[in-house]
């Protein structure tokens, strides 16, 4: 029963009203609601950590909706800023908020703006916001690069940012940091409110949203995580020579039965390229799920995707193949089941997903793994334990990206304008630029205003003038361009998928679609599509009459194992080498593991395993850090590099998350243990992984993004934006510009230290020495590759043969390890 609204009466107690309507459903406030509430009234700020499904939005949301109940009505003006990091997510919230102001009786209307606000609601808002407004960070960066800025956000009580463990530990987290700092500066006392889920380091995520020198923030933890089954789908028979990929679909009918034992399941995938694969797979085996099944990922027409999410929330799916696209918030209570296929690559992921069950207070949890190779069966049972024994990554936030702060100045200069010193100060409060000096603070001016010496001839450039001490953007044109280009996610071009006759399916990799002629097929929104034309960034199709396609390739493969989870598998590895087997995931793999220790050894965390052995296509090596697939590219390359110093020779490279091979033509030496602790050295790691790679090729492609971000190259109009070839061009001329006549140019520098940071994970590949100059170094030589090896050899057939080609040139590898295993060959140590 809804509580009488408050208009016309005055003060209420606010407190009294919500717990009514709790009563009033038949819910009992959890302990950690409550003492959110209290917290909220009494003016703190914090950060609210629980469980998907606990109640966290409502134990964030009541806080400043009571505080509203108690005082007299106020009209107009945004009151409460909600932050969400997906746009999808806004129209949920919105829904779950107004629903519960309207029982409370409290007149606020609650909207969203993001990239899908229609022009006319986004021209209304510009003139009047709402009381309550969801919101993403790059909207809140464009509603203050508006005139009426400072008007907008005068009576602001409070910002709550959801999902904060998902902005923490990238760009986008940085440009919310500098919004915030803005608007502390104009609300002094403002509470600031942060919710999470899984996460490692919720201290250092707290202090990052509150910002320097704030008040200690208040950590309020949920109730105790709800009941989770996590287990592994074990193939009846486990082939000894695992490669990646292989396992998943084989077990196609295990996962159909699981699926038809539940009501509505979701499925996850790592990639899009496997969501697609799997919902075709599904639909083939049981064609009366036709109306049952649906596809979800991110390159899907946002129409398509709504219409999926709306069937989710009533119930009408069966089982939903999706990506990463459905991981967060929106509440989808009748899912009871969820799939993970594939590893998760981090514990924080698989809990994150298997959150999407059960999703309301109380209710318990299950998620269902399918590996998709043989030894994630291991990585499976490692996640489990990481879990119960609260291993959770760390998501760490950049500091000082000089590009994501020349936006944020430019959209102050398009908005109210900026006085330096004020805004210098507002960049020290926030974590990203407390190290931030005049000197650095001094460049971004002369960057915004006059491009910096080299580009300072180009009126492009000069976006920001000086009137009276302020900086402002006084060209409308400049302004508007900013506007659509405010932002720091980056992605290679897309490509819009259109029927010849119909509507859009999504969008694309354009370098996908260039690699196809008119007339191929492909599969992509769960339909076989055979190529018609592309014009325009448009690829037309119709559907295909073959099923033989190719499938698009995106990113998200590339995702690398965490270091809890690897010390997980390594804390495994350690048991079975004594022989132990406890989990029925290992139990299951037995057979690699046993063969494993047969031909080599199992590597654990006090020694690193190094295997050699010669084939027809020359030396192999492989080493076995257990570092993820990003530290082992710069590791292969730096080991690579030191080798040839000792003797001539090229390397063939393959990596993944579990090691690297190096593979050469040429007579190495024998390698001893000294040798390998040499190769091994920390000591210069920086200059010879710039020696070993082709660092200027890397930092400029990261340069385009960082061009993007900071306006030096612009994405084009909407309808009319320039193709990836274009962008990489302009901005591989400035690259070139700028290395010729500024080599110092800031931007450069960030370019480089993120290929560093992100791509080749510098920090995790020096704590891979440090720690390898303290393991012991097991060396062994082989006649034939290892179950650990022989992954390592299939990633690089894969990565350099036709499709058909490598597929049958593993089958008969595979077969001749397997013959070879049987005579039981002993190592060679």
């Amino acid at each position: 029963m809804a509580a009488k609204p408050a208009a016309d009466k005055g003060a209420v107690d606010g407190l009294a009203t919500v717990e009514a309507w709790f009563a009033a459903q038949g819910w009992t406030p959890a302990p950690f609601q409550r003492q959110a509430w209290q917290a909220f009234r009494a003016g703190r700020s914090g950060l609210i950590h629980a469980s998907t499904g606990s109640g966290k939005t409502l134990a964030a949301w009541l806080g400043p909706v009571s505080d509203a109940l108690d005082k007299p009505v106020r009209t107009g003006g945004l009151r409460v800023l909600w932050i969400t990091p997906l746009r999808a997510l806004a129209s949920d919230t919105a829904g779950h908020l107004q629903q519960a102001v309207d029982a409370l009786g409290l007149d606020w209307k609650v909207e969203t703006r993001t990239g899908d606000t229609s022009a006319s609601v986004r021209a209304r808002q510009r003139r009047k916001l709402p009381e309550t407004l969801i919101t993403t960070p790059e909207s809140l960066s464009v509603l203050l690069s508006y005139r009426n800025a400072e008007e907008s956000f005068k009576h602001l009580d409070a910002v709550i940012v959801d999902e904060w463990h998902e902005l923490l530990g990238n760009k986008r987290g940085v440009q919310l940091q500098l919004c915030l700092a803005w608007l502390r500066a104009r609300h002094s006392q403002l509470p600031v409110w942060g919710l999470s889920a899984t996460l490692g380091n919720l201290d250092e995520a707290m202090a990052v949203l509150l910002g320097e020198g704030a008040e200690p923030g208040e950590r309020i933890a949920g109730t105790q995580s709800r009941p989770l089954t996590i287990r592994g789908l074990c193939p009846a028979n486990v082939e000894r020579f695992p490669w990646a990929g292989h396992l998943g679909l084989s077990q196609l009918e295990g996962v159909l039965d699981y699926l038809g034992e539940g009501q509505t399941s979701l499925l996850f995938t790592n990639t899009r390229s496997q969501a697609e694969l799997w919902f075709e797979a599904i639909l083939k085996a049981r064609l009366e799920w036709l109306t049952e099944l649906g596809l979800h990922h991110g390159s899907i027409d946002r129409k398509l995707r709504k219409r999926i999410e709306d069937g989710l929330r009533q119930g009408d799916f069966r089982c939903v193949v999706c990506t990463s696209s459905l991981d967060l918030g929106v509440d989808f209570s009748p899912v009871d089941r969820v799939v993970q296929v594939g590893s998760p690559k981090g514990v924080a992921r698989l809990m994150q997903r298997a959150g999407r069950s059960g999703h309301q207070p109380g209710a318990a949890s299950e998620i269902l793994c399918v590996p998709s190779h043989a030894l994630e069966l291991v990585e499976i049972a490692a996640v489990r334990r990481a879990w119960e024994a609260g291993r959770v990554e760390a998501r760490r936030p950049p500091r000082l990206s000089l590009d994501v702060l020349v936006q944020h100045l430019v959209t102050l200069a398009a908005g109210p304008g900026f006085v330096p010193e004020q805004v210098f100060a507002e960049l020290r409060s926030t974590h990203a630029f407390a190290g931030l000096d005049e000197e650095i603070f001094n460049w971004c001016l002369l960057f915004i205003t006059q491009g910096g010496p080299v580009l300072e001839h180009y009126p492009q450039f000069q976006r920001v003038v000086i009137q009276d001490g302020r900086y402002s953007v006084e060209d409308t044109g400049i302004a508007r361009r900013h506007r659509l280009a405010i932002g720091t996610i980056t992605s290679d071009a897309q490509i819009q998928v259109r029927f010849m006759k119909g509507g859009s399916l999504g969008s694309i990799e354009e370098t996908f679609i260039a690699r196809l002629k008119p007339g191929d097929v492909f599969l992509f929104s769960g339909r076989a599509l055979e190529l018609v034309k592309v014009r325009d960034l448009v690829a037309y199709v119709r559907m295909a009459k073959t099923r033989r396609h190719s499938v698009p390739r995106w990113y998200g493969g590339r995702l690398p194992l965490s270091s809890e989870l690897a010390d997980s598998v390594l804390e495994i590895f350690e048991e079975v080498q004594a022989g132990l087997y406890t989990d029925p995931e290992v139990q299951a793999v037995a057979p690699v593991l046993e063969l494993q220790k047969q031909q080599s050894a199992l590597p654990s965390r006090a020694r690193l395993l190094i295997e050699r052995c010669s084939s027809r296509e020359g030396q192999h090596l492989f080493v076995y850090p257990f570092a993820g697939r990003l530290a082992h590219e710069g590791l292969a390359a730096l080991l690579a590099w030191r080798l040839g110093q000792l003797t001539p020779a090229t390397f063939s490279l393959s990596v993944n998350d579990y090691g690297l091979e190096l593979l050469t033509s040429a007579k190495l030496p024998e390698l001893t243990e000294a040798d390998w602790h040499s190769l091994l050295d920390p000591e210069d790691l920086l200059d010879h992984v710039l020696a070993a790679l082709n660092a200027g090729e890397l930092a400029r492609r990261q340069f385009r993004d960082i061009a993007r971000v900071s306006g030096l190259v612009f994405q084009g109009f909407p309808g009319r934006g320039k193709s990836d070839r274009q962008l990489q061009a302009s901005s591989g001329l400035l690259y070139d510009t700028l290395q010729r006549y500024d080599p110092e140019h800031r931007l450069l520098a960030q370019a480089s230290r993120e290929v560093l940071e992100d791509q080749l994970e510098i920090q995790r590949l020096r704590a891979v020495l440090e720690r390898a100059a303290e393991q012991q170094l097991l060396l062994v030589s082989l006649e034939r590759f290892s179950p650990l090896a022989f992954p390592l050899w299939v990633e690089r057939q894969r990565n350099r043969i036709s499709t058909e080609g490598w597929r049958e040139r593993v089958q008969r590898m595979m077969a001749s390890l397997e013959k070879h295993a049987a005579r039981k060959p002993k190592r060679r140590p």
